[in-house]
C-alpha cells in the first residue's frame, strides 16, 4: 500500500503541474459562472437552467479530465522510457498501475470539488441577489440533494478512468481515447439494448444484445441530474446501490488491466 500511495502522490503532483488540466477546470468554472447570465434569458426557469448547466459542466469537464489524462498514465511512461527505470525497483507492476489510477482519482476528486464549490457559489450569489427565488422554485437554490448527483458523477468518472487505464495498457493514446469515449456513449444507451431484443426477429441477435446489456457498463444509472434539478426524490438506497455497482465494475476492470500490464513486454 505504501508503494501505491507514493505513486499516487507523484501522479497527483504531475497532474497539478499540467497546464491542460488548469485550462479545463478554469473553463468549466467560467462556464458555470456565466450560467447566471444565461439563466436570465428564460424568465421563471433561470434557477433550473443554472442547475442543469452547472451539473452538466461538472460531468462533461470531469469526463475530459478522466479520458485525456487517464489514457496517458501508462503511455507517457513508456514513451519517455521512464518505465524501464521504475519497474526494476522493488515495486510490482500491479502496484505501479494502481498507484497511477488512484493518483488520477485524487486529481479528479479535487477538481470536481473545486467545480462544485464554484457551482454552489454561483447559486448562493443568485439567492442573495434574488431573495424570493426559493419561494417560486420547487427546491432551494443551494439544494443539498444535488450532491447526490455529483457523488454519482464522481463514481462514474472513476469508472471511466479505470476503463481508460485498461485500454492504455495495450493500445495507443488515440485508440484508447476512442474506445473509452465509445464505451461511455454506449453505456448511456445501455437500457436500449435490453429492449432491442424485443423488436428484432433474429433470436441470435436478441441474445447478443442482451449479453451486451449485462456486460457493458450502465452509465445511464449514474445520471440523476434531471431528477435533482426538478426536485424529484433520489433515494439514498439507490445512490448506495449504484455506487456499489460502480465500485464493483471498477475492481473488475482494474483486475483486467493489472493482468494485461503484468504480461506486457517492454523490451
Amino acid at each position: 500500500m505504501k508503494v501505491i500511495g507514493l505513486v499516487a502522490v507523484n501522479v497527483f503532483k504531475e497532474s497539478v503541474r499540467d497546464k491542460v488540466l488548469y485550462s479545463i477546470v478554469a473553463f468549466a468554472v467560467m462556464l458555470m459562472s456565466t450560467t447566471y447570465l444565461i439563466g436570465q434569458l428564460t424568465a421563471g426557469q433561470d434557477i433550473k437552467i443554472i442547475k442543469d448547466l452547472g451539473l452538466a459542466s461538472i460531468s462533461i469537464f470531469g469526463l475530459l479530465i478522466a479520458i485525456f489524462i487517464g489514457i496517458g498514465l501508462v503511455w507517457k511512461e513508456v514513451e519517455k522510457r521512464s518505465i524501464y527505470t521504475l519497474l526494476p525497483k522493488p515495486m510490482r507492476r500491479q502496484e505501479f498501475l494502481l498507484g497511477k489510477y488512484f493518483g488520477l482519482v485524487l486529481t479528479l476528486v479535487i477538481n470536481i470539488a473545486v467545480m462544485t464549490a464554484a457551482f454552489y457559489l454561483v447559486l448562493a450569489l443568485m439567492r442573495l441577489l434574488e431573495p424570493g427565488i426559493d419561494a417560486v422554485s420547487a427546491a432551494p437554490a443551494t439544494d443539498a440533494a444535488m450532491l447526490k448527483a455529483i457523488a454519482l458523477v464522481v463514481v462514474e468518472l472513476m469508472l471511466v478512468t479505470a476503463i481508460a487505464l485498461f485500454f492504455s495498457t495495450f493500445s495507443s493514446p488515440f485508440l484508447s481515447a476512442l474506445l473509452t469515449a465509445g464505451l461511455w456513449v454506449a453505456g448511456h444507451f445501455n437500457s436500449d439494448l435490453r429492449n432491442f431484443g424485443a423488436v428484432v426477429a433474429s433470436p441470435t441477435l436478441a441474445q447478443l444484445t442482451r449479453a451486451m446489456y449485462y456486460v457493458l457498463p450502465n452509465f445511464s444509472a449514474f445520471d440523476v441530474k434531471s431528477q435533482v434539478v426538478h426536485a424529484q426524490a433520489v433515494p439514498a438506497s439507490y445512490v448506495a446501490l449504484t455506487c456499489a455497482y460502480g465500485l464493483t465494475y471498477i475492481a473488475l476492470v482494474l483486475v483486467g488491466a493489472a493482468a494485461i500490464f503484468a504480461r506486457r513486454d517492454f523490451k
